[in-house]
């Protein structure tokens, strides 16, 4: 086949093309014994993990549907599910998401296992027997490759230093976690781990794919979760002298590369379960720069050396806190002293309406509480003046059930209540004007007696 090697970095590079090499040969060695027919069980991917763009051609081109997130929905995309003659894009399988890439110019949004086909998603049709040019998106290829073989080798020393069992792993957008098999984990467990993990990147251990025949007698030490069913080859991927398990997604070819494992800590996980959350290779330095970045947005705005961050907004969370009892205290005493500077005016009618911006549910309720709703109709609104906010009407109970749902529909809010008292909140309050005219109205034909 013609393909095109990654040589991103040029300390992988000449390493990288004898791994090509020696693992097309070693396929083109199944086939010809007998031991292994490529296109039905493996595909190129899981050969040639370092190979970037590939030529091939074109099964089968069948139009399909899928949902893909945008904007934090999932939305039906239409277009073609392809399948080639071979492909170096990992449909998503073993705990790793899928590759993503382009056929000659069209994006692959999506790649598939259905059997021993991969189905490659694109929103153009193909000609079947079209010749294509396959490219994978690199920088996502190789940061799974450098988070799926930091959790081989995580997994395997957790076990191996502490017993410690990996019963499943995600690998996410942002960090990847480990789930271990283990209620708690020690004080310096964690460090110990890390420390090690490292030790064994920088010693350069070579990371290689194996495909045992079925009834290798290699196989019952890595056979854990293999399908009864299961015919032909198996595919292993043996970190030297650390750990051998059954896998079939992308990896390093060494150790080295992935640069370096940063754990970040545990978290409670399923029931007796620990999850162990890390970041690998490029993922770390990711991670650093975003957190030096934090550091200097913090010093400048805090006044201080990074090492006083913490105690710093520790201080003004405490004084925050001070503020906002006594901004409560104050709000509180002065919607009494606005309930009784109504209540204390001869001729304040049978209609009381305010809005403040800084007040809250319970200055409203002290409100209507303190002036009484028995025989005055009360409007209250707090929040932003064209913005969002909180309403109360209080008032005799035989307008208030009626007038309630009609503020709720002017203030584009909702509300319930009960006893001559409805609130809610209000999703805009642009229209408070009308919502007062019309309580308003409703008091002023109450008091004179009008249906």
């Amino acid at each position: 086949p013609e393909i095109c090697v990654s040589d991103t970095n040029d300390c992988f590079k000449h390493e990288t093309y004898k791994l090509v090499a020696s693992s097309w040969a070693q396929c083109k060695l199944f086939c010809l014994d007998g031991r292994l027919h490529l296109s039905s069980l493996f595909n190129f991917c899981h050969y040639c993990v370092y190979a970037v763009q590939f030529v091939t051609s074109v099964v089968s081109c069948l139009p399909a549907e899928i949902k893909l997130e945008s904007n934090g929905k999932r939305e039906k995309v239409t277009g073609f599910n392809v399948v080639l003659k071979d492909t170096i894009l990992f449909p998503e399988g073993g705990g790793q998401p899928d590759d993503h890439g382009t056929i000659e110019s069209w994006p692959v949004l999506q790649v598939t296992r259905q059997g021993p086909e991969a189905l490659h998603f694109i929103t153009s049709a193909l000609t079947q027997g079209q010749e294509v040019l396959l490219k994978v998106d690199w920088e996502r290829r190789f940061d799974h490759m450098q988070q799926h073989s930091g959790q081989h080798l995580i997994t395997a020393l957790a076990d191996s230093m502490f017993e410690y069992k990996t019963t499943s792993w995600e690998l996410g957008r942002h960090r990847s976690s480990i789930e271990l098999d283990t209620a708690t984990v020690k004080p310096g467990e964690m460090e110990a781990l890390e420390s090690v993990v490292n030790e064994k990147i920088r010693a350069h251990i070579p990371v290689s794919v194996q495909f045992l025949s079925i009834d290798d007698p290699a196989v019952e030490k890595v056979s854990r979760g293999l399908p009864d069913d299961h015919a032909g080859p198996i595919r292993i991927i043996d970190i030297e002298g650390v750990d051998a398990n059954m896998c079939c997604g992308t990896h390093v070819s060494n150790l080295s590369h992935l640069q370096v494992i940063k754990i970040l800590g545990t978290e409670k996980g399923k029931k007796n379960k620990t999850n162990l959350i890390f970041l690998a290779g490029n993922r770390v330095l990711k991670y650093a720069e975003k957190s030096y970045i934090t550091e200097k947005s913090l010093t400048a705005l805090l006044k201080t050396m990074p090492e006083e961050h913490v105690d710093a907004v520790d201080k003004i969370q405490k004084t925050m806190k001070r503020l906002q009892k006594s901004n409560l205290t104050i709000l509180r005493n002065m919607a009494v002293l606005i309930a009784q500077n109504f209540k204390s005016q001869p001729d304040r009618g049978s209609f009381f309406s305010l809005h403040n911006k800084d007040g809250d549910n319970e200055f409203m309720n002290i409100i209507a509480n303190e002036i009484g709703f028995q025989d005055t109709v009360i409007f209250l609104t707090v929040g932003e003046e064209k913005g969002a906010g909180l309403f109360l009407i209080a008032g005799p109970e035989d307008i208030i059930a009626a007038l309630g749902p009609q503020v709720s529909e002017l203030l584009q809010g909702k509300g319930s209540g009960k006893g001559g008292r409805f609130q809610g909140k209000a999703n805009s309050l642009a229209k408070r004007a009308e919502a007062e005219a019309l309580v308003q109205e409703c008091s002023r034909r109450h008091s004179a007696g009008e249906e």
